[in-house]
């Protein structure tokens, strides 16, 4: 059955579909970056309370900034927005038709379509997930102004190229119009994701209009927030997976049976009740997202990088390897937990086992190459701030160290059976270039300041990272893995 609105009465057996009016919704968030994760995540929330009878004002409009979104929105327009949710649940799939989002804005250079879509006083949160390397920071975190789309956006805020600008844009005619703020809130894999995207608009504001950029302040919230739920792409696999259950849907979405959503209750103009449907509300975030993300997130980059290298093509094959399966728990329990808070209900090493579990489900299909993606971002955001942590308070990093190790060994372009590892950095020629000279001279790995800063200039963390390189090249990943657990 083809997946649209004039076959969502009759759905196949088994199928779940929506419990509200579809017509009877209205718009009153934003999204930008409209990928798997938030379908399988944020718009199931929101679909959950529509199911409820709750926040049929509320309906999503997806956005992009991007060429690649343009296509995106073909294929969800074609089917009026209705998303296929196939759970992959190691005792049985189960598949939900979701229909919290209604509309996608035309994609265009100049993002007025999208400027006037959020300029609407209907709409009262403008969301993103545009990547945790979309953010436009250097390595300590500050905003790149040099960067060519922020001078762009500098110079031309009424014709922006990025989805900051855009936000920027709306707001100043929202304030010219009397139609007050919107929230933004960020549901990127960042810590304090809302206080960086908050840094981000005040500062690209404050570059064309001070003005403007104080009343942003003074005015607008940005909410922290966690997420949190394995979603691998979509490929020929997916496609098939829904046209099991009866649905010929271009965009299906799997995903884990698990998820969270913990938010810092901050919005200036009302928000939906998703804590009737399972998120969390909270004035303290810090400490859920931080064991998230330096469990969970760094806890992939442990595991993709000697999966690509040993050529495992997803994350449950690497976890089925003993070797990586053992390094993960390891660096987990005894170099990254000493630094994570207990939350409530959930120790440290608690969370760990339930990572591991996830990880392991064999039902998942999440490939090392989707994760181990824009690594230079993902290291530096996941694995470096522990590095600094474990630096500080001299406590274990060998792990840590023979994990940057892998990584700099994949970037040099080649897994250890000698196939090519096709780019997948931003800025992989650059790391290709690297990798290969350290192969020689670890140090010009470390000496890649856009993304260690200084902390290649730690001796005991730079000789250890030479040690374990040397070692990867000199004797092969699985050897290296096995001298680590042998310590």
């Amino acid at each position: 059955m083809i997946l649209n609105l004039e076959n969502l009465a009759n759905l196949p057996e088994g199928v779940r579909g929506p419990n509200y009016n579809r017509a009877a919704l209205s718009a009153g968030i934003v999204h930008i970056g409209l990928g798997n994760f938030h379908r399988a995540h944020q718009a199931w929330y929101l679909h959950r309370l529509m199911d409820t009878g709750r926040a049929h004002d509320w309906a999503i409009v997806g956005a992009g900034v991007r060429a690649a979104d343009a296509a995106q929105r073909e294929k969800l327009l074609a089917q009026d927005c209705l998303t296929t949710l196939i759970e992959l649940d190691p005792s049985g799939k189960s598949a939900e038709v979701t229909g919290s989002m209604i509309d996608f804005v035309p994609v265009a250079e100049n993002n007025e379509p999208l400027v006037a879509q959020m300029v609407d006083p209907a709409i009262r949160i403008v969301a993103l997930t545009v990547t945790e390397g979309g953010y436009y920071q250097t390595a300590d975190g500050a905003l790149d102004t040099e960067h060519a789309d922020i001078q762009h956006d500098a110079a031309n805020p009424g014709a922006p190229r990025t989805a900051f600008g855009a936000i920027i844009a709306a707001l100043k005619l929202r304030r010219a119009a009397g139609t007050g703020p919107f929230t933004c809130q960020s549901c990127d894999n960042l810590q304090g994701n809302g206080d960086i995207l908050r840094d981000v608009i005040l500062g690209l504001s404050g570059m064309s209009d001070a003005g403007l950029a104080d009343w942003i302040g003074q005015n607008v919230t940005f909410p922290n927030s966690m997420v949190d739920c394995i979603v691998p792409a979509t490929g020929p696999n997916e496609l098939m997976l829904a046209r099991g259950f009866g649905l010929e849907d271009n965009v299906p979405v799997t995903h884990e049976n698990f998820r969270q959503w913990v938010i810092e209750d901050k919005f200036c103009a009302g928000r939906p009740d998703w804590d009737k449907v399972g998120a969390t509300f909270t004035h303290d975030v810090h400490a859920f997202e931080s064991m998230k993300l330096r469990l969970l997130n760094a806890g992939h980059q442990i595991i993709a990088t000697p999966g690509e290298l040993l050529s495992l093509d997803t994350i449950a094959d690497s976890m089925a390897n003993p070797l990586i399966a053992a390094l993960f728990h390891k660096v987990e329990a005894d170099e990254i937990a000493p630094h994570v808070t207990a939350v409530t209900g959930m120790t440290p090493l608690d969370y760990v086992e339930l990572i591991q579990g996830r990880f392991a489900n064999p039902e998942i299909r999440d490939t090392t190459r989707r994760v181990a993606f824009d690594g230079s971002s993902r290291h530096q955001g996941f694995l470096h701030p522990i590095i600094r942590d474990a630096i500080a308070d001299g406590t274990a990093l060998d792990g840590l160290a023979l994990v940057e190790a892998l990584w700099a060994r994949m970037c040099a372009g080649t897994r250890e059976d000698g196939s090519q590892i096709e780019p997948n950095d931003p800025f992989w020629d650059d790391l290709v270039k690297t990798a290969q000279a350290a192969k020689t001279t670890p140090q010009d790995w470390l000496a890649q300041e856009q993304f260690y800063g200084d902390l290649g200039q730690d001796q005991r963390f730079s000789n250890r990272f030479a040690h374990w390189l040397s070692l990867v090249w000199d004797q092969g990943t699985e050897a290296a893995l096995r001298s680590y657990l042998e310590s």
